[in-house]
């Protein structure tokens, strides 16, 4: 593997397309590339059970990087290699602090090796009622009774879907508390923001650097559309958005390159030579 770049991109709105999937000119370029060497991977918001039926088609070596960096994950086999979770105190800080959750949201919950999402059903806002219906079959989908039975096993994310308004209210409320990292932003395909509270320290671009460190990589290059990606793009050596990508990230990125619809991640690591040793 080449260690001199490592690359790291987005999942939603940057290097799938706007039906969620990988395109086959996406999947080939790139398994050609880590074939040859191109040290390559992905930080999202998702699951790795979320991602990896969108993505197993890539090789991937290096550990992925899910939920917002709480999470690094094998994308082959779905193993958690690293994951954060919340301490007992701020378990208890969330109940009180979010009653609105099982009218909202869930809870991602690690027993074993599993990751099960904890929600109550019935009396759910329209983005949480679109979310469920969305993974009716999913059988890490847990219903429970109450909000209290949403924290089981080992609680390590949470996520709160409403209208834009109240929302942010959450957010405003749930970014007092220190201890945690939060994040609120607009779907990709929904109409819906969402809320999404981890562990402290637990971002894409702490991650990111973490990983830069253990493999040894000399530089960064990342790609991104959206506001969660912007702390991945500030720490980067080089970061590139999407064209499809929200105007402030653009402000702040080393460069546009094509949409997402068009492969455009792909086509410019094409562009990216390797070394002679790694071809």
């Amino acid at each position: 593997m080449d260690k001199s770049t490592l690359y790291v991109t987005d999942l939603d709105g940057t290097l799938l397309r706007g039906d969620a999937t990988l395109s086959p000119y996406t999947i080939a370029a790139i398994n050609r590339l880590t074939a040859r060497g191109l040290a390559f991977t992905y930080a999202t918001a998702r699951s790795v059970e979320s991602a990896r039926p969108i993505t197993e088609g890539l090789h991937l070596p290096l550990p992925v990087i899910t939920r917002n960096g709480a999470v690094l994950a094998d994308n082959a086999t779905g193993k958690h290699l690293e994951k954060a979770l919340f301490t007992e105190e701020e378990v208890a800080l969330l109940k009180k602090m979010l009653p609105e959750l099982p009218r909202c949201g869930f809870v991602s919950c690690f027993v074993g090796e599993n990751m099960y999402k904890a929600y109550v059903p019935g009396d759910l806002v329209d983005g949480m009622v679109k979310y469920a219906d969305f993974y009716r079959n999913d059988p890490k989908m847990k219903p429970v009774d109450t909000l209290e039975d949403m924290f089981f096993g080992q609680p390590g994310y949470v996520t709160l879907i409403d209208e834009k308004e109240k929302a942010a209210l959450i957010y405003e409320k749930a970014r007092q508390y220190p201890g945690w990292e939060c994040n609120f932003q607009k779907d990709t395909y929904w109409e819906e923001y969402w809320v999404e509270i981890c562990p402290r320290n637990c971002t894409k671009a702490k991650a990111v650097l973490k990983m830069k460190e253990q493999y040894g990589f000399g530089k960064v290059v990342v790609f991104g559309d959206s506001v969660n990606d912007m702390p991945m793009f500030r720490v980067a050596d080089e970061a590139y958005a999407v064209g499809n990508a929200l105007e402030e990230l653009k402000n702040i990125a080393t460069g546009v390159i094509g949409r997402n619809e068009d492969d455009a991640v792909a086509r410019f690591l094409e562009t990216r030579p390797l070394p002679a040793a790694e071809a």
